[in-house]
Order: structure tokens, then sequence, then C-alpha cells
């Protein structure tokens, strides 16, 4: 797998956590393993971890060819990041279209058109869910997803976006700040949505652009800001103030696939 990944971008050796999303649980991961659309990587379970699940998920794994490591506790914990929920067992399932903005760019040339969304510091994993699931409904080319600000693809954001995360076009970056100015060298507008910005559904947008969704509650962040050309808004009507962050990316996703 790594060689695949490595050679996508000569010189660019992608981190495992770039391509593949971690699953926890046992439950979560025995229905992994029987979702035969999903590519499992491996299973690890954490030594002295025993039961009819184990026995189970170890089982499905043999039937699909999947190799199964042992480890400690606490290095499961460590993997699966999150020390409460592990059970003892997670699985890394490979997901097709994830890679950092280093090897999209490259991807995508120096002349083909695309559109983005990039979250900043979005924090509740529903919303980061439901924003994978309706950027893929709409057809975009990537969903910017920092490995800082934002919540890991964990079961609740897997659950949210009803599976389509691990096939969503997800985009990695250490920063958001880092994605941006990735996507800002390929030729991309980078644009913030925002309640004092211009109409969205007015606006003249490049060929390439990506719009930014800010935090639930603070909206754009500070560092983001010097980043952008400027900022759109969704008309409201009717004495409604604002969107949810999510109802807002939808309005927006779907504003960029009717442009298209």
């Amino acid at each position: 797998m790594r060689q695949i990944l490595r050679a996508r971008l000569p010189g660019v050796t992608v981190s495992p956590k770039d391509a593949f999303i971690t699953v926890y649980g046992r439950k979560p991961v025995l229905e992994a393993l029987d979702d035969e659309s999903l590519e499992v990587d491996k299973v690890i379970v954490a030594e002295g971890t025993r039961g009819d699940s184990v026995r189970e998920i170890e089982q499905a794994a043999r039937r699909r060819g999947v190799p199964v490591q042992r480890a400690s506790a606490h290095r499961v914990k460590v993997l699966a990041g999150n020390g409460r929920h592990d059970q003892g067992v997670l699985a890394d399932v490979v997901a097709p279209r994830m890679a950092p903005v280093s090897v999209f760019v490259s991807d995508l040339g120096s002349r083909r058109p695309a559109a983005v969304l990039v979250l900043d510091r979005v924090t509740n994993p529903s919303n980061v869910g439901m924003i994978l699931r309706t950027a893929t409904g709409a057809g975009l080319d990537g969903v910017l997803l920092p490995r800082r600000g934002v919540p890991a693809i964990d079961p609740l954001v897997i659950k949210a976006s009803a599976g389509v995360a691990f096939s969503a076009p997800v985009l990695r970056s250490g920063t958001a700040e880092e994605g941006l100015a990735a996507l800002k060298g390929a030729g991309f507008g980078i644009y913030g949505l925002d309640m004092g910005g211009s109409s969205l559904l007015d606006a003249e947008l490049p060929p390439r652009v990506a719009l930014v969704l800010g935090n639930e509650t603070d909206g754009l962040s500070p560092e983001v800001r010097p980043l952008l050309d400027g900022t759109l808004a969704i008309p409201l009507m009717g004495g409604v103030e604002s969107l949810n962050v999510a109802s807002a990316a939808a309005v927006a996703a779907y504003e960029l696939h009717r442009r298209r």
C-alpha cells in the first residue's frame, strides 16, 4: 500500500493517516469487515482481549484475508485516538479518495477547474459527517479536513455521513492555513462564508474555488482571514439570522454544483 501511495507523487511519502480511516470498537470493526465494498488493510487487537465478539472479528478477517495483528492495550488506545471507546480492537479501512493536498493539486494539473470546501475549526463530528455526505453527493472535488482543529474521521463522523466518509474526497493538511496556502498556490480563489460578505448566488467565481466554512460559534478564524480573497454570504429572509454550518455547506455545495 505504501508503495502505491508514494507512486502517486514521486518524492512524497503519504502518511497512513492520510490514506486510512481508523475504525475502533467491536461492532464498528465487524461492520467494516462485513461490508464487501470496503477494503480493510488490517485489524489490530489488544493483547489479552477475548470474547465471542473478538472471535467473530478474527473469523471475519480470516474470511476476507485481512491480517490481524496483536498490540499492547496502550498501543491500541494511541492508534484509535480514543482510550474510552476502542474496546481493544481497531481496523484501518482504505479511503480511496483521501489524499494530502499536495497530491490533490498535483493530480489536478494546471488547467482543470475544481471546487473544494474547507473546514476551518469546525468541531462538531455530526457537522463534519453531514458536510462530507453533502459535498460527495454534490460531486465536489474535495473537502479539506485539517488534522488539527477538526475532528478525526471517527465512528461519530462516519455515522453522521451514513458511511459516505469512507469514499468521500477528503483532502488532508496539518492546518487549515497550510491547506489553503497549497490551494492558493495551485490557482484557487479562496472565499470565506460569512454573514458580512456579498451574495454567494450573485458572485463571479474563478474556475478553481475553495469555500471556507468557519467554526460553529466563532465563524472564520483570525488565522484564516488573511488568506481569503473575499467573503460571501448565503442570502437569508424571514428574519433568519444564520444557518447551521452543515446547512450552509449544503447550500454552498449545490450552488457550486449548479454552476458546473
